[in-house]
């Protein structure tokens, strides 16, 4: 396979120089091969999403040859809604599964896969120093051995902690939009604290989730930079904070500067290879070959921009002649929606923006900047608002007999609602009625979770409710892009990913309503666990430098699909108006609130 030694340069973090501080510095790997890519090289990307963890092995042209996805188990509480609790056990043996089934269904052999990535969500995973799983559960048994050890990041338990983190006015806050979402991992550890006895607190090690799959598959604990950054609490070129921690009760965690607990003295770029690859034991569980490597890990959110961002296009049936350059990656903001959605963009320098999470450095590209906006209910949204109406029972029914889904049997209905109302659009048949969809709280660019949702004047039909919600979502949207431009950055195009990627009429009403192109990914779902693959091939190369990062995405990205903003300028008008009212129904609602705290007092 022509393997040459190398001394690949990887980008970590090292505390070693001053005991308060965890700074810049590099760490060589004299021990990784670097390996001359042949076309008979395979990539396992490994998606660990919120219900089910997925593994693709992926070609080095970007050709998913084999897919696998496996339910994984979230527990909830009866007494407490805000609950949602995972399992590093239950996940780690769907993984296995998936990924020998990867192998059977390829009829590939362990030995022409080179590099293995995960990617994962931003959920807070808890182990002893020996790995072994901790529970997180309220109650006797929390902090001691026990399955039920990720606390997932739809968990709200601890919203007292984040308005304490909140009150504190640290630096760390600039880092986030001004608002530490209690989504995060830093106020789930002191909720942790405060309900875990001390000394079986102290034997714990807190970890991203993507981080804590790298070290179950490596043996090696080495953080990543995108899960450091932005869910941990680091800050960009200034390191740890000694003084944030301390103020807020979890002074243990600096250790003296060691840091132990949340990831010692490094972290890498995604991509470097971690450790010396897949340990005896993981390869074995996995059907892999022990060293194999495995690249530094990303959140979900940032593998699937890492999956999408880079594509060429199909425009008019024409596919787009141009390669695109790294530059170009900071005018492409990736949405990648599912339950939930993010909204990400880089930047060559940091941009601040209110409410938006970030500027984070190096979470995906070295020396470069990522801004992370985002809905915390999308998909899920979309669910319940059907679920929930009293005709989704003849809904189902009916989209059965016709052998469809339930999103093509509603665009029927309101094809019809349409032809009957003469009307042009579907966007002029919910012209009279508004809808809030912040039903989870508000995570970009306000930052409160304690918005919620509205839905002003009746509605007699699903298919108009319906269009409502993904009208409602589209127009969030457009007030992310505009935050993000007002602070700096220049977005001119949106790149999907995710279930409602698949949805041609709502991506058609985003184009119109943020009035600028959509891209659509070869395949809604794969975009994120390509990311991971790429992740793989990135360790395997041995690369460490942005622009062979960038080359590396523009090879193994399937060309996309361009929608076009294609709203006449009656319908054009009818959506800026709704959008005005969008904003002005955020206002409102904080005055309402308001005046009702204001008279509780």
């Amino acid at each position: 396979q022509g393997v040459e030694w190398n001394h690949d340069v990887v980008y970590t973090r090292d505390s070693s120089h001053h005991s308060s501080d965890f700074s810049l510095s590099v760490h060589r790997h004299s021990h990784s091969p670097r390996i001359a890519m042949s076309n008979d090289n395979y990539f396992i990307g490994i998606d660990i999403g919120t219900g089910s963890a997925r593994a693709s092995l992926v070609a080095q042209n970007g050709e998913i040859k084999a897919s696998s996805t496996k339910d994984t188990i979230t527990w909830r509480d009866q007494h407490d809604h805000r609950i949602f609790e995972q399992s590093t056990n239950n996940i780690w043996e769907q993984i296995c599964i998936a990924v020998k089934e990867v192998l059977t269904q390829s009829n590939i052999p362990a030995t022409a896969v080179r590099g293995i990535g995960f990617d994962a969500t931003c959920s807070l995973a808890v182990s002893d120093f020996e790995g072994n799983p901790v529970t997180v559960t309220k109650g006797g048994d929390i902090g001691k051995n026990g399955d039920r050890n990720i606390i997932l990041w739809a968990d709200h338990r601890a919203e007292k902690e984040a308005e304490l983190i909140n009150s504190t006015g640290s630096i760390v806050l600039n880092y986030v939009g001004g608002t530490m979402s209690l989504e995060m991992e830093v106020p789930k550890v002191l909720w942790l604290k405060k309900h875990m006895d001390p000394a079986l607190f102290s034997r714990c090690q807190f970890f991203d989730l993507p981080d804590f799959f790298t070290y179950k598959a490596t043996g090696d604990n080495t953080r990543s930079f995108c899960s450091t950054t932005c869910k941990c609490s680091y800050v960009p070129d200034k390191g740890w904070q000694p003084d944030f921690f301390e103020q807020i009760g979890l002074g243990e965690l600096v250790d003296g500067g060691n840091w132990k607990q949340i990831g010692a003295s490094m972290a890498q770029a995604a991509g470097s290879p971690v450790g010396r690859g897949l340990s005896k034991t993981a390869a074995e569980e996995l059907g892999l070959i022990e060293g194999t490597a495995v690249g530094s890990g990303l959140i979900d959110a940032y593998a699937g921009w890492m999956g999408t961002v880079a594509a060429r296009y199909m425009e008019n049936g024409q596919l787009s002649n141009v390669l695109p350059s790294l530059d170009e990656s900071r005018h492409r903001l990736a949405a990648v929606a599912g339950t939930s959605t993010c909204h990400l963009v880089q930047s060559r320098e940091g941009v601040f923006v209110k409410g938006v999470w970030g500027p984070y450095r190096d979470a995906a590209f070295p020396g470069w900047w990522m801004n992370e906006g985002g809905q915390s209910s999308t998909g899920q949204l979309i669910h319940f608002i059907l679920t929930t109406h009293h005709s989704y029972p003849e809904l189902e029914e009916r989209a059965k007999q016709e052998g469809k889904a339930i999103h093509l049997v509603l665009l029927d209905v309101l094809e019809k609602l349409r032809h009957e109302n003469n009307a042009d659009t579907y966007t002029e048949l919910t012209k009279d009625v508004h809808f809030y969809p912040d039903f989870h709280g508000n995570r970009s660019p306000i930052a409160d979770p304690r918005m919620r949702g509205s839905i002003d004047s009746s509605i007699a039909d699903l298919a108009r409710k319906y269009y409502l919600t993904m009208e409602a979502i589209a127009l969030q949207t457009r007030h992310i892009v505009d935050a993000l431009n007002a602070a700096g950055h220049d977005v001119t195009s949106l790149y999907m990913s995710g279930g409602q990627a698949k949805n041609v009429v709502m991506m058609q009403l985003f184009a119109d309503t943020c009035n600028m192109p959509v891209v659509l990914p070869k395949s809604h779902s794969e975009a994120v666990v390509l990311g991971a693959a790429m992740l793989g091939r990135i360790a395997a190369e041995g690369v460490t430098d942005g622009e062979d990062m960038w080359k590396i995405m523009v090879e193994m990205t399937p060309p996309g699909t361009l929608v076009a903003p294609a709203a006449s300028p009656r319908v054009k008008k009818l959506l800026n108006a709704k959008y005005k009212i969008f904003r002005e129904t955020i206002d409102i609602q904080k005055r309402w609130r308001q005046q009702i705290e204001e008279a509780m007092q």
